[in-house]
């Protein structure tokens, strides 16, 4: 099992910054890869950006290439992604994600972060 808890969301007026950050605990051995997913209202849920346990390889949505970074720190074990440039449709509750090896899709999951841009 692995367990994830993400911090760092609020309230930012358009063209702010924010961090959020995620700790995982537990079975870290077997990720493969993390990820940030976002859901605004009404919405499905979409990957935002995602990079590999091991190696650090990232790939990232077309809609916040450039402005937002995934960054992973081994030696905590915490997730990060920075947000700059934020727009009023960055709004949404970020959930934090980890995919098992030998698994295709992602199965653990936080319980999310608010992220409010205000225009």
């Amino acid at each position: 099992q692995v367990h994830l808890v993400e911090s760092g969301g609020g309230l930012v007026q358009a063209g702010g910054s924010l961090r959020l950050s995620c700790a995982a605990s537990g079975s870290t051995f077997s990720i493969e890869r993390m990820g940030w997913y976002h859901q605004a209202p009404g919405k499905q849920r979409e990957l935002v950006a995602q990079i590999t346990w091991s190696g650090g390889t990232t790939s990232y949505a077309d809609s916040v290439k450039g402005r937002f970074t995934i960054s992973l720190d081994k030696t905590s074990n915490t997730l990060y992604l920075q947000m700059h440039s934020l727009k009023p449709e960055d709004t949404a509750v970020y959930y934090c994600a980890a995919k098992k090896y030998l698994v295709v899709d992602y199965t653990y999951w936080g319980l999310g972060a608010q992220v409010t841009v205000s225009s």
